[in-house]
């Protein structure tokens, strides 16, 4: 599907249908047909097989021993020939499987080398990298960085990244391109295991990451795959990694972090705006004053991206990713569910129910709604059980809620539970980085129960002191 997503773009872009298929790989046949059809709306390729009816039993593979043999024997055999010899043993299927299964014996003959010269607004590169810095006060560090650039004008963009994974590729993909004004026909990647999941032997993908096939679509992003060490496909793409190497970390010296990515910035300006490229003779920000009106607009911009993720409404309607949890109404627990991810936010969805949360980062963060708490509570029958409803949303506020009621608990054994119903009262209308403060502040003065919360919450009041 992102094939024909491809394919798409090309035409769009004023392509002619030859040319469209040379440049895509596809066949003249398929390019008219998918200019035909409706434009894609999916990446699940296969889904798009069951609806097509795309796929039979190979009748090929029980001959495959015999064909083998043969083209061994005499491995400048017409195909026709073979398939004749093999129709006599009995194959009843037709000349193409049997023609494939015989190209794909042949011995491959060595193709010439051929570079792809991008045309303004054709082609951008785009890749992960990694290197051990040394810095200047003796600490190392291993450094995460994304590359881009523009084949043509030779402008280029590095970012640090935390890590390699799809969310840190798709994000810093997209602010890359933002910053460049727009996209270019096709981003030509390596052959990532982010990006795609599973591929034939001929570098063609079988399964492409869904995360990152999701986004690509959104952004209206074309892509191209390079096979690793055959740097000459689309540009070069290694090439951009080992550029990045040999011209910024590798000749200069860094303090530290902050250091590394000042002179980070004064590298962009130098290679871009200052110094021509070695393979064009022009500086870059010449080229890119005529490559830029030919780059197209992100049809959503990098704050606005957001990666779906399928989830699932646990139990305890909250839902998990990477370690933290996010409320849902009761009646979506057990629902299957999307989540759309953002930068800074996120959004649930499970059937007729939605959900948004600030999205949180650190160790063991969660997030819940008022009414999500309200309405679990409602649904848990019996006094004592929404008592121990209560007194668990007040627990998963972390480490100060748990030594603050620990206490409660042990000084008043029989009667927490008026301290724990006036605390989630307190947690419904002021929210838990209030009441999170508030206990952290009774912690330290030693001061234990909802009255003494209470009263620190009132206006030009605080905890009392505690009289020794």
């Amino acid at each position: 599907m992102l094939k024909r997503h491809e394919v798409e773009i090309l035409l769009k872009a004023g392509h002619a249908k030859t040319e469209v298929a040379r440049l895509s790989g596809v066949s003249l046949r398929s390019v008219k047909r998918i200019a035909e059809e409706r434009p894609v709306e999916h990446v699940d390729d296969a889904r798009e097989r069951v609806k097509r009816q795309i796929g039979r039993p190979s009748t090929v593979k029980n001959f495959r021993k015999q064909v083998v043999e043969i083209v061994r024997e005499t491995p400048d055999l017409a195909s026709l020939e073979i398939l004749r010899r093999v129709k006599e043993s009995g194959y009843p299927g037709g000349k193409t499987a049997l023609y494939a299964l015989v190209a794909s014996l042949r011995p491959k003959r060595v193709k010439p080398l051929v570079r792809f010269e991008g045309l303004p607004g054709e082609f951008s590169q785009h890749d992960f990298g990694q290197v051990e810095v040394e810095f200047r006060n003796g600490a190392s560090q291993r450094i995460h960085f994304f590359a881009s650039r523009l084949k043509y004008s030779r402008w280029v963009r590095v970012s640090l990244v935390a890590d390699e994974a799809v969310e840190s590729l798709v994000r810093t993909l997209a602010e890359h391109l933002a910053s460049w004004g727009g996209r270019p026909l096709l981003c030509v990647f390596d052959r990532p295991k982010t990006i795609a999941l599973k591929w034939h032997k001929n570098g063609e993908v079988t399964e492409w990451n869904p995360i990152f096939a999701y986004a690509t679509l959104e952004m209206g992003v074309g892509v191209e795959l390079c096979w690793p060490y055959r740097a000459q496909q689309k540009g070069s793409v290694e090439n951009l990694v080992g550029f990045v190497k040999s011209s910024f970390f590798k000749v200069r010296r860094f303090h530290d972090e902050e250091d590394l990515r000042q002179q980070l910035r004064d590298w962009h300006r130098e290679v871009n705006e200052e110094r021509p490229c070695r393979a064009t003779g022009i500086i870059p920000a010449v080229r890119l004053a005529e490559e830029a009106p030919r780059l197209r607009a992100l049809k959503v911009q990098p704050e606005q991206l957001a990666l779906r993720i399928p989830v699932y409404v646990g139990p305890t309607g909250t839902v998990l990713h990477d370690g933290h949890a996010y409320s849902m109404p009761p009646e979506a627990i057990s629902m299957p569910a999307t989540m759309y991810l953002y930068a800074q936010r996120v959004r649930i969805v499970a059937a007729r129910y939605e959900a948004e949360h600030p999205r949180k980062f650190g160790a063991q963060e969660s997030s819940s709604l008022p009414e999500h708490r309200a309405a679990m509570v409602a649904a848990v029958s019996g006094k004592r059980g929404k008592r121990y409803l209560k007194r668990q949303q007040l627990l998963e506020l972390g480490e100060p809620a748990i030594r603050y009621l620990t206490e409660i608990v042990h000084r008043r054994p029989r009667q927490w539970f008026e301290d724990v119903d006036r605390l989630h009262q307190i947690l419904q209308s002021h929210g838990p980085e209030v009441l999170r403060r508030a206990m952290e502040e009774g912690l330290k003065q030693q001061i234990y129960g909802a009255f003494y919360v209470e009263r620190s919450l009132q206006p030009g009041l605080s905890f009392p002191q505690v009289v020794q």
